[in-house]
């Protein structure tokens, strides 16, 4: 049976501007690829990502580029060879997931062989802000079970302390998005092991992280700019310990599974994150839950509006879609 193939690109406000070290958001563009087959018709979304060179226009281009070959019947494994990783792939990617469970009539867990994780629970994040406005948002978020924290150069160990008073009880997650440089790192580590950090997300910038190698760091290190596909892990030993899966970076949950597989052999630790998009985008992200130690899934929360039937998302805990929503 043919298939039919559709490509578009939405752009969804968020509810409250959103600011890491590289800038501010206060909307998100999305690309959402339906593959139909009959009466079937799967769907996946990814978010394009200015800082990896990708716009809503460049990813589309890119799908269009594959479609015969979608029409023709490409498999998943197919497109792997087919596009490289990022957006372009994991939206078309989810898609053909979406549409062989809703075609087998099972779900995409069963098809994956992954469990379910049993109570998932993502990190609720604070984006930068002053020091005061941030543990005034982490009051807020103190009953929570994971706090992530942006944050840039500027007042580090003081807002961190301001956020852990607030927030005494979760665990915390702090995020520079690599602006920081090995000095800084030195020179701010102890201080937030002692405060309760519990993991520091790609501090140095992706390329320029060598100086890791053989550091100590008092606060466990996950890659997170530095880690795309299964090929990035050999140069991370020895400077990271955790590495983030978000599937806008592995091109899709085909290789976001074999590279958790891969990882979990190797050693590392696992975070699942995501860019900020909507429940579609977080949906197949959940078939990696299962035995990460750390989920970032909270994308929804920050938009203005999300789409019917998604996530439900309470102080972190995670209520998943139903399968027709997506898997």
């Amino acid at each position: 049976m043919s298939r039919r193939v559709e490509f578009h690109a939405e752009t969804w406000p968020l509810k409250e501007p959103f600011q890491i070290s590289r800038g501010v958001k206060t909307e998100v563009t999305v690309t959402v690829a339906e593959v139909s087959e009959g009466a079937h018709k799967g769907r996946g979304e990814s978010v394009p990502y200015a800082h990896y060179g990708e716009n809503a226009e460049a990813v589309i281009a890119a799908m269009k580029s594959v479609q015969k070959n979608l029409e023709l019947g490409c498999s998943r494994a197919d497109l792997l060879g087919l596009l490289p990783a990022g957006a372009a792939r994991n939206a078309l990617d989810c898609a053909l997931w979406d549409l062989e469970a809703k075609i087998a009539g099972r779900t995409a867990f069963d098809i994956s062989g992954a469990a379910a994780a049993r109570e998932p629970n993502t990190a609720l994040t604070i984006g930068i802000d002053t020091a005061e406005r941030m543990a005034a948002k982490a009051v807020q978020l103190k009953d929570c079970k994971l706090l992530k924290v942006k944050i840039d150069r500027e007042q580090v160990v003081e807002k961190i302390r301001k956020i852990r008073e607030a927030a005494p009880s979760p665990r915390m997650i702090v995020d520079p998005n690599e602006s920081w440089d090995i000095e800084l790192l030195e020179q701010v580590h102890k201080d937030l092991a002692a405060l309760g950090v519990d993991m520091l997300e790609q501090p140095l910038p992706a390329g320029k992280d060598e100086a890791l190698q053989g550091f100590v760091s008092a606060v466990p290190l996950c890659a997170d700019e530095s880690c795309h596909t299964r090929a990035d892990l050999p140069r991370l030993k020895g400077r990271y310990d955790i590495i983030n899966i978000k599937l806008d970076k592995t091109g899709g949950l085909t290789e976001a599974l074999a590279l958790k597989n891969q990882a979990e052999s190797m050693g590392f630790r696992i975070m699942i994150g995501c860019m900020i998009g909507t429940s579609l985008s977080m949906a197949p992200a959940l078939l990696l839950a299962e035995g990460a130690e750390f989920l970032d899934l909270d994308g929804p929360v920050w938009m203005e509006r999300d789409r019917d039937g998604g996530l439900n998302i309470d102080f972190g805990a995670i209520s998943p879609p139903s399968a027709e929503f997506w898997g």
